[in-house]
């Protein structure tokens, strides 16, 4: 509490009680220092039940009580020692009830990466202001690659977990491994000029290119930081997906990458294709393809059916109207007679049946040329139908599972007639029948099939 002093004091200041004092005082330092960075060597370092760490950071000329609370700490990639030189960032506070001034720290790295995280924070903002991580500039991955260009050690592990996914997500997605260190010296030029490879070429290869590495030390993936790396990836005509280390690392490349992932397995779940929903898209065309032709080949065989049934047969045809000539003649030929009984009319008659002769000869001769006329018209029609019945019968037929077996495929079934489609389906001393093209078997399964994944994608090649 603050109170007044008396008279007997001699002076007009105020009066605290420690307490308040304190309080003053701490709200007074963090109100001035909200965030500061400090580096010195640590000691008297300890580890109490609590999982806090309480410790000294000293100079030549002072000393800082120092503690970093459990949910901080965690985060701290390497074990503190005394001696250690550290760089710190935290805030200034007070503990007000044994009035000691401490720091309070948020974040914790080796001394010798400090300046590597100056010159971070410096080349991040200065590419930021030119436009390098500007959402507008990055480019949308193609929903199906062909092809993959994989730029990382050919030795590292994540390497492995790469080609592990992708093998395990769409084993038909090429891959071209271009071998670059990733650390050292000469990491920075042969990264870029990796890059600069993948896009040599005047029609490009690849549709997506993933940086990957794994994980360590702010140091370990300087590379990463360098400038010439990230010209390179923002001078790409390929997409560049960027995997650098572990998910709470963030480089660089990572900004100016067309995506960053957030490990090496994540890059790679989302660059690979799950060929299992590719499968169900198939089947569900193939299914609506044969559905299709089916009915396509119903409407061609009720459409023939229809022209059967109103076409009728030529040569019934011309039996009956031969039948109905041969009728109609001696009727004629008695009519012609009983008008013409007259024995001055005995020339004409015959001149009338000569000529009715060659009438009759002329429309018969003239009935048979039609006649050939509409079968072969006929003929002609139904070989058209006939053709476009065979051509869609052939259609089925090549969706027909037999015709599958005919090409040396065979399909499997259990006990219960029911199709087994995966070799994870099957058990040890199942019995199963095996239907061939040109017949079947009973077999049973010695032992529990095992699954294989390939450690590499199919038709790998490497420059």
């Amino acid at each position: 509490m603050i109170r007044q002093p008396s008279e007997s004091d001699g002076s007009n200041a105020e009066i605290f009680s420690v307490s308040d004092l304190n309080k003053a005082a701490k709200s007074l330092l963090e109100g001035h220092f909200p965030m500061v960075f400090v580096e010195g060597e640590i000691s008297n370092f300890s580890v109490p039940a609590s999982g806090h760490w309480y410790l000294t950071l000293k100079d030549e000329g002072g000393q800082l009580r120092t503690a970093m609370f459990r949910n901080k700490n965690q985060r701290v990639r390497f074990k503190p020692r005394n001696g250690l030189k550290v760089l710190i960032r935290g805030k200034i506070s007070l503990y007000e009830a044994r009035g000691e001034y401490q720091f309070i720290a948020e974040h914790m790295e080796a001394a010798g990466e400090g300046e590597l995280r100056r010159a971070f924070e410096a080349l991040k903002q200065r590419l930021q202001a030119d436009g390098l991580f500007d959402e507008s500039r990055k480019r949308a991955l193609p929903a199906l690659p062909q092809h993959l260009a994989i730029i990382t050690s050919p030795t590292g592990a994540a390497i492995r977990d790469v080609l592990s996914v992708l093998n395990r997500r769409f084993p038909a997605l090429n891959c071209t491994i271009i071998p670059s260190q990733v650390q050292g010296e000469e990491a920075t030029q042969q990264i870029v000029a990796a890059l600069e490879l993948a896009n040599t070429f005047s029609e490009p290869v690849f549709d997506a290119i993933l940086l990957t590495r794994g994980g360590g030390s702010l140091e370990d993936l300087w590379t990463f930081n360098t400038e010439p790396v990230a010209l390179a990836i923002a001078n790409s005509r390929v997409p560049v997906v960027s995997a650098i280390g572990h998910e709470s690392d963030f480089t660089i490349a990572d900004f100016v990458a067309d995506l960053r992932a957030a490990t090496p397995s994540a890059a790679a779940e989302i660059l690979a294709p799950d060929q299992t929903d590719w499968m169900q898209q198939f089947d569900g065309l193939a299914q609506r393809l044969t559905r299709a032709q089916s009915s396509q080949l119903r409407a061609a065989q009720a459409s023939v059916q229809s022209l059967a049934r109103r076409l009728r047969n030529p040569s019934q045809t011309l039996t009956q109207m031969s039948d109905r000539l041969e009728r109609l003649q001696p009727r004629l030929l008695t009519a012609v007679k009983r008008a013409l009984d007259h024995p001055e009319l005995d020339r004409l008659e015959k001149q009338l049946n000569t000529g009715i002769e060659q009438q009759l000869k002329q429309a018969q001769t003239r009935l048979s040329f039609a006649s050939v006329r509409q079968t072969e018209l006929i003929e002609r029609q139904l070989n058209d139908e006939r053709s476009n019945l065979h051509r869609l019968a052939g259609q089925l037929n090549a969706l027909s599972p037999l015709a599958v077996m005919e090409r040396g495929f065979s399909l499997v079934r259990d006990e219960a007639q029911a199709v087994i489609g995966r070799a994870a389906q099957l058990q040890a001393e199942q019995t199963v029948t095996i239907d061939f093209a040109d017949g079947t078997a009973d077999a049973i399964i010695r032992n529990s099939p095992t699954l294989k994944i390939e450690e590499t994608p199919r038709n790998p090649f490497y420059f």
